[in-house]
């Protein structure tokens, strides 16, 4: 008898196993959703928008976006951890999320448990501007400056544990200085706040804020590289001007609900890669300022818990101060 039922158990196993194969061969059969945790016009907003008109015509189905903004990124996250683990929910995430494990203890999920690594897709370095009404036309004066007035300065974020935000507390820390941290809702209204001279300073990607240094919206005292950014490259490094050690930078990945097939993972990765590395998608952020990042979802899964203890330590030396 016990024979008999081992026997049926390995034949409805065996009929199983073919569907699931099936069903990840044919992924996907409907409309995918990029859940973007931050706000319309951002590095995350544009790259997820570019990465989705990709994907769409590699694999015929409509990769739609949708941004789920507010937290600091902890909403949109907490909605795809909600999700089915299909295939039809993906995140795009960033720094802000590793950030977050030790900034944010009162979320209710936990990123690599609740969520498994699909791929990163790019990074790209910082730039720190001020108001054109700030006296100080470097950062040694911008430093000068606000050490002269302690807590009158401001920097805005597009909210706590953004790579601007915590760029920011890290430039503060080695600095020396004390300014107070304003965040907003998304980074375009950050931007908004600095170029109306609502706030003194920003520190914001490359990518993003160039067009505004060029249209002397706001000046630009140092990118956050450790080399000078190609399509800002009269601008110093913060280490060049003054600042030793600094350095920080905002990369973007995507993400899936746990218990995500790994078929799909793997070919969500594969076709990832396939897309970063296409010659006019890499012209592209190159001119401004950004670079492809490829890994496979173990290498990319490394990568993440160490950016988590990065941040953790960062996190802990502010608690500190």
């Amino acid at each position: 008898m016990i024979g008999r039922r081992l026997a049926l158990l390995t034949i409805l196993l065996g009929a199983i196993m073919p569907i699931r194969q099936t069903r990840a061969e044919d992924y996907p059969s409907r409309a995918v959703k990029i859940i973007v945790p931050f706000g319309a016009g951002g590095p995350a907003d544009v790259a997820a928008r570019l990465l989705g008109n990709i994907l769409q015509e590699r694999f015929g189905q409509p990769f739609v976006v949708e941004n789920r903004t507010g937290a600091g990124g902890v909403i949109g996250t907490q909605e795809v951890v909600k999700s089915p683990p299909d295939g039809y929910t993906l995140l795009m995430m960033s720094n802000t999320q590793t950030a977050n494990e030790s900034l944010v203890p009162q979320r209710k999920y936990e990123l690599m448990r609740d969520l498994v690594p699909i791929a990163p897709i790019n990074y790209s370095d910082l730039v720190i501007v001020v108001h054109p009404s700030v006296p100080a036309k470097t950062l040694q004066e911008f430093v000068a400056l606000a050490k002269s007035q302690p807590g009158k300065l401001n920097y805005a974020s597009s909210g706590v544990g953004t790579p601007y935000h915590m760029a920011g507390e890290l430039f503060k820390s080695m600095a020396g200085i004390n300014i107070q941290h304003v965040p907003y809702r998304n980074s375009g209204d950050a931007r908004t706040g600095v170029i109306g001279g609502q706030v003194q300073m920003m520190i914001d990607a490359v990518t993003a804020m160039a067009p505004n240094v060029r249209a002397n919206q706001v000046r630009a005292l140092a990118t956050t590289g450790l080399k000078r950014s190609s399509v800002l490259p009269d601008v110093p490094t913060v280490i060049e001007a003054g600042v030793p050690g600094y350095e920080a930078t905002i990369w973007l990945g995507l993400m899936a609900p746990a218990g995500t097939p790994k078929p799909i993972v793997d070919k969500l990765n594969a076709a990832v890669n396939d897309a970063i590395k296409r010659p006019d998608v890499v012209k592209l952020w190159k001119d401004q300022g950004a670079a492809p990042m490829s890994m496979s979802p173990e290498e990319f899964d490394k990568f993440l818990r160490a950016d988590i203890v990065k941040w953790a330590e960062v996190v802990k030396k502010f608690d500190k101060s």
